[in-house]
């Protein structure tokens, strides 16, 4: 892995990882923002200050091109778009998108098929790109130092086992996302009741 730290191919495969995680909520993204945040924190590779524009301008690119594909496409096109979860998540992001623009942007950057939801909504529902785009720079920007930050921090605290930070670091990372995401699924469920 430090090899691939060092290698002047990670910074443009972080930043296609994110762009992809803005499709494929299977890519961990996450995950390896927080690890390499970790490996920068225990060795100093690879740079955080390269590190986080990257995976910031990842997210909001990913971002962008679900936001333009919601308002070229629309959200009932295809058939992945009216079934399971991916459904729900669009009808719940289109009924507040308007209203609440800047709290579903912030948010969602941290749950992933909320994420995909409200992007393709807010482009779909006629948002300006002007008050989209500057929401999801600043969300984006924000989840990027919140990941690295994370992994730095126990980089930082376990140099001499830099595996040890990764492991812990991105346990910890998870944790505080699923804590998250129950606590925004509990607060959606009251104000809907």
């Amino acid at each position: 892995m430090l090899d691939l730290a060092s290698s002047p191919w990670l910074y443009p495969l972080v930043f296609a990882l994110v762009v992809g995680d803005a499709f494929l909520v299977v890519l961990p993204s996450e995950t390896v923002v927080v690890a390499l945040g970790a490996l920068a924190g225990a060795t100093g590779t690879p740079w955080p200050a390269v590190l986080v524009p990257v995976a910031a301008v990842g997210a909001v690119t990913g971002d962008l091109l679900c936001f333009l594909i919601g308002r070229r496409v629309g959200l009932d096109r295809w058939a992945w778009q009216r079934r399971g979860r991916v459904a729900a998540a669009l009808g719940r992001a289109q009924r507040t998108v308007e209203r609440r623009t800047a709290v579903l942007i912030f948010t969602a950057r941290y749950i992933p098929f909320a994420r995909i939801a409200v992007n393709l909504s807010a482009g779909a529902s006629g948002i300006p790109l002007g008050r989209f785009l500057p929401l999801s720079a600043a969300a984006g920007l924000g989840w990027a130092i919140y990941n690295v930050a994370i992994g730095a921090g126990f980089g930082a605290a376990l140099r001499d086992q830099p595996v040890l930070a990764i492991v812990l670091s991105v346990a910890v990372a998870i944790t505080l996302g699923v804590i998250a995401d129950v606590v925004i699924g509990r607060l959606t469920a009251r104000r809907e009741s």
